[in-house]
Formats: structure tokens, sequence, C-alpha cells
């Protein structure tokens, strides 16, 4: 049976992270393995910066270019010391085709030209750790995901068509798995019906592992993380963290959705589909139990904290002190879509209504402006969103401390605090 594999940014973020993970496939020689890769490290971070030097035409482009090109360079000299091995002939090919990238005048959308650029991130990582895989003698072959994965022309948010990927999947993907026992490619990204690259959303490498595990009737799918499992907190925010050893497919969405940052948002729905179970295992200790999320009528036996900074808290109310009606909030709604902005939390009364958003200037100034056209808009940045799943007013009490509570919403299982620091 096939398993999927991913491996996050973490764990290929230096040679070292590379050969781990080749340690940790050859303990499944028996297995085929289809193995989703990130880009290594914090290069999707540098591809941001490397887009809004080009696009806004900054003089510190070819520094940026510069410094991820001498990032991945370094690792493949610690992972290849014959410098005529054919990788570093492969990766410079791949940053010639980002040089071109950000060679051109801008003659599309801000977002277009985000994915074409930042997409090569995992590009560049997977052929590095394909050509170490083949190296220690794993005979991995390297695929390229924009041929399989079918999105919309949607950028940086790319709706996958699942019919034509499992069609596509089904035809070039499978009898690939059946002559190969390790195949490896990208996460991330796609492909448009005009050979364009779209990527995902954030963090959207679990997701094409689940898209790939549904498309292939794989068996199960594992995040590679360098946490032991899922924890019902951020360690960054709580010291005493506690591992779920068992999650449902309901509360693993409904952590993924309020902003639990170990699974992407999309990822489940794939999985639940076809009832494959998603295991979340620490790269660090590959023998450890880790967290499965599977079919299950038991719910989390713990509370579960989930804290999102840098936050917004706006407030909408019509000029003429009129109520929030179906046909204002259908406006809203459609003007929050057309920005691409998703909404955290929202809470509505009988003339305003109020949203938490993640703060992204680049969406939330036009949204702003857009709405103030026939709205009054208040807001208050630099908040903290807390949700707490399975919560008690105990736990309440526990986040609140030193917060002031700007907006609060509750239902049976869930609450979500939008707070700020007390000065």
């Amino acid at each position: 049976m096939l398993k999927v594999f991913k491996f996050g940014g973490a764990s290929v973020k230096d040679a070292a992270a590379v050969k781990n993970a080749a340690a940790i496939i050859k303990q499944f020689p028996k297995d085929n393995l289809l193995v989703v890769v990130s880009a290594m490290g914090k290069t999707t971070n540098s591809l941001e910066c490397l887009v809004d030097a080009f696009f806004y035409k900054k003089d510190t482009l070819e520094t940026i270019y510069d410094e991820i090109k001498k990032f991945h360079v370094d690792i493949l000299s610690q992972l290849f010391s014959d410098k005529s091995h054919a990788a570093y002939a492969q990766v410079e090919n791949d940053f010639v085709e980002l040089q071109w990238a950000i060679e051109d005048e801008s003659a599309h959308s801000y977002n277009h030209h985000y994915d074409q650029i930042v997409s090569m991130g995992e590009i560049i990582s997977s052929r590095i750790v394909a050509a170490y895989f083949n190296e220690v003698k794993s005979d991995c072959l390297w695929l390229d995901a924009r041929g399989i994965i079918q999105t919309d022309n949607t950028y940086r948010e790319g709706k996958v068509d699942f019919e034509l990927t499992q069609q596509l999947a089904e035809k070039e993907l499978v009898p690939l798995l059946k002559q190969h026992k390790l195949i490896l490619t990208q996460g991330f990204i796609g492909g448009t019906s005009e050979n364009f690259t779209t990527t995902l959303g954030r963090e959207g490498s679990d997701y094409t592992a689940a898209i790939l595990a549904y498309s292939t009737n794989a068996e199960s799918v594992t995040i590679w993380k360098d946490v032991p499992g899922v924890l019902n907190a951020d360690p960054k925010w709580f010291s005493d963290t506690k591992k779920i050893d068992s999650l449902t497919y309901q509360d693993a969405i409904e952590l993924a959705y309020y902003g639990a940052t170990v699974i992407h948002p999309k990822t489940i729905k794939p999985l639940q589909n076809k009832n494959i179970p998603l295991y979340v295992k620490s790269f660090i200790d590959s023998s450890a139990q880790g967290t499965i999320i599977k079919d299950s009528n038991k719910h989390l036996p713990i509370p579960s904290f989930i804290f999102k900074i840098n936050q917004m808290l706006i407030t909408i109310s019509p000029r003429d002190f009129s109520f929030i009606a179906e046909d204002n909030l259908s406006k809203i709604f459609g003007l929050f879509h057309q920005h691409q902005v998703k909404i955290n939390v929202m809470q509505l009364s009988a003339i305003s209504f109020s949203v938490c958003v993640d703060m992204d200037d680049k969406k939330i100034q036009p949204l702003i402006q857009t709405l103030q056209n026939d709205y009054k808009v208040l807001y208050n940045d630099a908040l903290e969103l807390v949700t707490i799943r399975y919560y008690d007013q105990s736990t309440i009490d526990r986040v609140s401390i030193n917060k002031e509570i700007l907006m609060e919403q509750k239902s049976r299982y869930t609450v979500q605090l939008v707070v700020r620091n007390n000065k």
C-alpha cells in the first residue's frame, strides 16, 4: 500500500535535516512512498521579500536573490562534495528560471507574480532532496506536482479541480508508483490550464499531501514535524502543553480552522472523504507514537488553546443608523471576498457588524477604503484572537490575565476572545 509523507520546511531546513529525512525514509523499505516537501527553512519568507522587491522596484532585489541562491548552494555543497554532481546543474537551471521571473517588467497582478516566484522554493528544495535520496540509494523519482494538481487561476489561493486532478493522478502518477518505490514532489503548488503556477495558500504543503492521498487512494498520510504530535497549545505560549494521542476529523478541522498551525485547514476534508488516517509525528524522534487523526466518536479529552496574533477588529455600521440587514451583509461579505480577506470571527448587532481578521496591509487597507464609501468603519489593530476548544470558565480566566476582552463569542464547545494587552 501507498503511504504519503510530508516533510515541512523545518524538516529540510539544512543539510543535516535532509540527511535525517533520508534516514526516516530508509525505515520504510517495504512501502511505496510518495513524499511531499516544502521549501527549505524560511525560504518562502525570503522569496516573499523578493516578490516585494521585484514588484515595487526596490534596490534590494539582487541582494535578496543572491542570499537565497547562496543558502541553497551551501546546502548542496554539504550534501555533495563533488561539484560536478548533476544536482548542481539542476539547481542552477532553477535559479536561472527564477532570475528570468524577476528580470521582466511586471505585466501581471502582484498575486500572479507572487506565485511564479515563491513557488520556486518548493521546486529547488525538491531537486536537492530528491538528488540526495538518490545519492543514498533510495531510487527516488522527482515529479513536478504542477502536472498533477490542477487549479483555477486564483493566485495565492488556488482552488483545486479535484476531478481533473484525480484523472491526471490515475493517468500519470499511479503508473509511476507501480514502477518506483519512492516518488518525491512539491507541496504548496499547482498548475493552471494556461500552464501558469499557482500556490494553495501559506503552509499549503499539508493540503498537497491530502490531495495526492485522496487521488491515489493512499493508505495513510504522515506529516513530519518538529513537535511530538498535535499539542493542546503552542509551546511558544504555554509551558505545560500536553500531546493529544488521537483526534477526530471533526476536532482536527475545527482546530485547523481556528488557526492551529500544526495542520493546514484544508487538509482534513479530502482525507475524511475517503477515511484516510493522518499521522502527525516527530522527525526528531521518528519512533515515537505521535498523533493519529481518524474517524471516531471520541472528542478531545482536554481543552485546546489557539492563539493568533497581529489581529484587527473591524466594526462596520450603516451611516444612516439603519439596521444591518441581509442586503447589507450580502454586500459586506462580497467585499471581503473580493479583497481576499478571511474572517476569523464575527458578531452581529442591530446596527453594527464586527469582524476579526488577520492584519495584512496589502489587503486590509484597500478593503477599509472600499467599505468607507458606504459605511462607517472603526477598527483596532495589534490585537490577539484566543480560541479555546472545550472550554470552561477556568480556561477563560487563564488566558484573560492582564488582557482586555473586546469581543467574546461562545458556542457549545468553543469560545473565541478578541483581546488586547492592558497597558
